[in-house]
Formats: structure tokens, sequence, C-alpha cells
């Protein structure tokens, strides 16, 4: 890592990115387990997903006290008639007060310099950082004037990086960064930093690809010793983000191009030990990595949904033990496949807590398959899984996830 002359100041209740190999915001797999299971295997910090800000806006916070967690919950906006009387509050956000400790980033989705600092503030507290993210470039983001469509109005991201680190960063102590993509031309990318640098945020992480581009095509790296000379220059800290493997080929990216430290993203998400150094033992076998998984997002609750989604990506798609956990309908039933008998207790107080009933959603599943099998048959031909749908949804080998996965992952 390259010396610096000149530091913006770190908040009292900040962290300096600097030295640091991090876990990248990524919708579903930055949910708290994932986040909690990248901490225990060595990396420094963890960004969680991207939150919309308004999201947050209105939600109750509270200290759950079977978790331990800090929740911040909501109820929904827009409720449909067929709502029980009783309605449920949705979580929109979960953090450990105590295990994420000055190691969780929190990253906002805005538009607006106003929203941002009223939906940063309620969350301020329990964050080492707020992170703006301008640079997903999906359209649920940038349709909205948020993530990448922010890098093509350069004022109003910096005027929404001036607000937080006036009215949230300096009043909680806290450091604001910024994540963005490269722009068309390196003479555009150059005065973006510029731009954001003087806004006061602490750091900014640059995700080495433009805004069309995506995950399966190679990250453009040429543009990466300049990126990190302007931040220096102004006393920010820089990270790169991109085709990152794990810990030891990131630590040799950082001295190779001058920045300050790393993010993994892809990853760690179908291996969170890539942490660990090769010193360290290097990647654990799946089983190992799977079953820590499994007994943190029991510890916290973890929405069963986005739990069978992480099995997904952590278990190898041609494996007897993943053709099983697919088919598995709550974490009792992921528990005695994968013979993880100590946590079958827990796994079934759990399910309860959630209102997992695994008989009524096994019969809903048989009675769908015994009428598809009628359509088939009436139809004269047999239905794939692409003609029944799937095809609808995104795919994640878009994020470099193998589309061998896809259906069993979507399928939540």
């Amino acid at each position: 890592m390259a010396s610096n002359t000149k530091r913006v100041p770190i908040p009292k209740n900040g962290v300096d990115y600097r030295g640091k190999i991090v876990l990248a915001p990524m919708v579903r797999s930055g949910e708290l387990p994932s986040r909690l299971l990248a901490l225990k295997y060595g990396a420094d910090l963890v960004w969680g997903p991207e939150t919309v800000d308004k999201s947050m806006i209105g939600t109750t916070k509270t200290l759950n006290p079977i978790t331990s967690t800090i929740d911040f919950t909501r109820f929904p906006s827009n409720p449909q008639r067929s709502q029980p009387p009783v309605r449920k509050e949705n979580l929109i956000y979960r953090l450990h007060p105590t295990r994420e400790h000055r190691k969780l980033i929190f990253q906002i989705g805005t538009a607006s310099p106003t929203t941002a600092v009223e939906a940063a503030k309620l969350v301020a507290e329990n964050v080492a950082g707020i992170d703006v993210n301008a640079g997903c470039p999906k359209p649920f983001s940038t349709t909205g004037g948020m993530g990448a469509a922010l890098l093509q109005d350069p004022d109003r991201l910096a005027s929404i990086l001036t607000a937080l680190v006036e009215e949230v960063g300096k009043v909680y102590e806290i450091g604001i960064s910024v994540k963005i993509r490269l722009l068309e031309t390196p003479e555009k990318t150059e005065a973006l930093v510029r731009k954001l640098c003087s806004t006061g945020i602490t750091g900014l992480t640059i995700h080495c690809r433009t805004t069309p581009m995506r995950p399966r095509e190679r990250a453009i790296r040429d543009q990466l010793r300049m990126i990190a000379d302007v931040c220096r220059e102004a006393g920010v800290a820089c990270l790169m983000n991109g085709d990152v493997k794990n810990r030891d080929e990131a630590l040799q990216l950082v001295q190779e191009y001058g920045v300050d430290g790393a993010m993994i993203a892809t990853a760690a998400e179908a291996n969170s030990s890539c942490f660990r150094t090769e010193a360290e033992g290097g990647l654990l076998p799946w089983k190992d990595v799977v079953t820590e998984y499994m007994k943190i997002a029991l510890e916290v609750d973890n929405k069963w949904g986005n739990t069978k989604f992480l099995l997904a990506q952590l278990m190898p798609g041609k494996s007897e033990a993943f053709r099983k956990v697919t088919g598995c309908q709550g974490y009792r039933q992921v528990c005695e496949v994968l013979d993880l008998h100590h946590l079958l207790n827990l796994a079934a107080q759990v399910d309860e807590r959630l209102g997992i009933d695994e008989s009524k959603k096994t019969t809903a599943m048989k009675k769908a398959k015994h009428q598809n099998k009628s359509a088939q048959a009436a139809g004269g031909h047999l239905s794939s899984p692409r003609s029944l749908g799937a095809d609808k949804r995104n795919p994640l080998s878009e994020r470099g996830v193998g589309t061998g996965r896809v259906l069993h992952a979507m399928a939540v």
C-alpha cells in the first residue's frame, strides 16, 4: 500500500479504509449472516446491501431480545386487501451491534440529499460509516435516479455527499464514502473523482467497470493508479473492486496499483473463506463453510428465502446435497439433509418463529406438481423449467454465478 502525504481525518466513531480487504455490498448476499460469516473468515470490514433511503424512512428501530440484533422494521406502505386483520411488520435492515461493531458500513441508495440524510441518521449511531451507491447499473436503482444514474449528474452526487458529511458524518462522527464506476474516458473519471474527493468524504471505491459492463466482462484496471493518485492528493482512501478472488490476490493488487484496499464480491458469495490467506489455509471445503453459515443464519433468525438463496451459492451445483437442499422447505429439513444434527433443535425453534410449516409447504408442492403433470398430459408435451416462466427471472449468470444453478437459486 502506498504511503499518503495527506489524510482526511478519520472520525472518532469511523474507520480507516486503508489496508483493508472488505466484503462488497451485494443484494441478498450482503445480509447479516453473510456479513458475519465474512468477518469470521477474516474480512476487515463488511458493506451491507444497498438499502434505499425511502425504505428506511419511517422504520421503527428495536433491539431484538432473541437474536440480540438491532432491527429496522415498518408496516407495508401498500397493504393488500387480503391481508389478515393483524398486519406484520417487514424487516428492512438488521445488524448486530456487537459482532459488527466498528466493522459495518451501511450502503445507501439515494437520489436526494434530503432523504439521504433523513435515512442515514436512523442508522448512523450503529455503523462505522455511510456509503453512497453510485455504481449499481440495475434498473431498480437507476430508474429512480440512484446508483449509476448519479454518475451522469456529478453535481447532484456531490451535493448528496456534502450533505451527508455535514449533517451525518460530523454529527455522529462517522465517515462518509462513495462507490462509483469508471466513466467513458479516463479524463471524465478523473474529473469526477476530484469533484467527489472535495466533498469531505473519507473513502472512495472504484468498481473497475463502466456502467454498461457486466461481471462476466474482465475488469479494467489501467485507470486505477491515476484514481489512487487523485484520492491520495485529497487524503481520501481508495479501494478497488472487480474480479478480486481472494485476500492474497487483493494484497498483491493493492501493491501493484497503489490503492489502499480492495473489495471482494462474487468470490465471497461462492465461498466466504476467500478472506483467509494461503498461509492460514486458504479456501475451506464447502461443507465447512455451509455448516458455519447455517449456524449463523439460525442464530439471527435469518429469512428462510435468503438462507436458501445463499446455500445455492455456497454449495456445488452438481452435488447430490445441492439437489436435496433445493427441495427443502425449512431450516429443519436442511439440517437433516446435511447431517447437522447438532443444529436440529435450534432449527425447529427458528422454523416455528418464522412461521415455516413444512408439512403445508410439502403438500402444496406435491399438489402443484400433480397439476403440472396433468397440464402436460393434456397439452401432449413436457414443460421444461424455462417454459414454465423461469426465463423471466434475471439470471445470476450476469453476476458471475453459473447458469446451472440459476433455476434453483431463484426459485426460493
